[in-house]
């Protein structure tokens, strides 16, 4: 099991910047890639990015390349997500995800039954 706590979220005005930190503990080997993803109200949930667990390869959503970047200090066992140019379409709970499988890296598709993720953490633009 993989528990993640997000942090790093707040309200920030149209073209600034946010960082997401995401905190990994428990069998954090078991995991193939780490990512985020968001949910705004009424939406669907929407995969950001994706990286790796053991190399540096990252796969990234169209609405946020360019503008986002997924980074991880693996030291400290965290996932990063370093956000500029926010805008108010970038509203939504962002939350912090763990694939074993590495499936994730590909669809950004977020499966409640094989993935793990944490609480959220909120930003508003």
């Amino acid at each position: 099991h993989v528990q993640l706590v997000e942090s790093g979220g707040g309200s920030v005005q149209a073209g600034g910047s946010l960082r997401l930190s995401c905190v990994a503990s428990g069998n954090t080997d078991s995991t193939k890639c780490m990512g985020w993803f968001r949910q705004a109200p009424g939406k669907q949930r929407e995969g950001v990015a994706s990286i790796y667990t053991r190399s540096t390869i990252t796969s990234y959503a169209d609405s946020v390349k360019g503008r986002f970047l997924i980074d991880k200090d693996v030291a400290r066992n965290k996932l990063l997500l370093h956000m500029n140019n926010l805008q108010p379409e970038d509203t939504a709970m962002y939350y912090c995800l763990a694939d074993p499988s590495g499936a994730y890296f590909y669809t950004l598709k977020p499966l409640s039954e094989s993935n793990y993720w944490g609480q959220g953490t909120q930003v508003t633009v």
